[in-house]
């Protein structure tokens, strides 16, 4: 594991011994500029017996500055924290071995954005982590409310079913309370000769007629 040292210095007061074969790192760059951090990162030699890295932040036409330093690492990257929005800096990058350090790469000067730059600059796709968690309180708020409704449809399908079932149920029995009323109904009980009595009365005028006769002379 690496020792990570931070301090705060004058411009005079750093001091350290010089390995001259030691050359220092290349292709210093500076990536993920925020309005209050960034990234420095370099690349060495092959042939060179590093065995950590030394990085010095320092603000522009200031005499402060922080050292960084970390050893027995092979990392090519350092995290710049703390920084200033809209504010120039300059960053140099030296090689540690155990017999020293290498002298100091091309100094780096990059310039942090302003807020309002950082915002404006903000892809549509990029999110943060408090934008990704509410995002997942509300698809979980989301998907609470969909369980809900579906168990209350659930609910009202099985009690329409149930009632449908008792409803069938009773229809059987229903019927033959009607066609027990019907019979009832179509055969009445008559006091004058019930369902044998004769649909005509007799025609009592034609009974009593007497009859004709008639005479031929021959």
């Amino acid at each position: 594991m690496g020792t990570f040292v931070v301090l705060l210095l004058s411009l005079f007061g750093v001091s350290s011994v010089v390995a001259d074969s030691l050359a220092p790192p290349v292709n210093v760059s500076i990536r993920d500029l925020k309005a209050n951090s960034a990234a420095v990162t370099w690349d060495i030699p092959d042939a060179d017996p590093v065995i950590g890295f030394a990085i010095t932040q320092q603000k522009k036409d200031v005499r402060m500055l922080r050292f960084i330093q970390e050893v027995n690492t092979t990392t090519r990257s350092c995290a710049l924290w703390d920084l200033e929005a809209d504010t120039d800096y300059i960053v140099h990058v030296q090689s540690i071995s155990v017999h020293g350090t290498s002298p100091p790469s091309e100094p780096l000067r990059f310039r942090t954005p302003k807020e309002s730059e950082r915002q404006a600059s903000k892809g549509k796709d990029e999110v943060t982590m408090e934008e990704v968690g509410q995002t997942t309180q509300l698809r979980a708020g989301e998907l609470i409310i969909i369980v809900v409704v579906l168990i209350m449809w659930a609910g009202v399908i099985a009690l329409f079913c149930r009632q449908y079932d008792i409803i069938k149920d009773n229809e059987p029995n229903n019927n033959k309370d009607k066609a027990k009323n019907s019979s009832e109904c179509s055969t009445p009980e008559h006091p004058t000769g019930g369902l044998l009595r004769s649909k005509f009365p007799k025609n009592n005028t034609n009974a009593k007629r007497s009859p004709s006769v008639t005479i031929i002379e021959v």
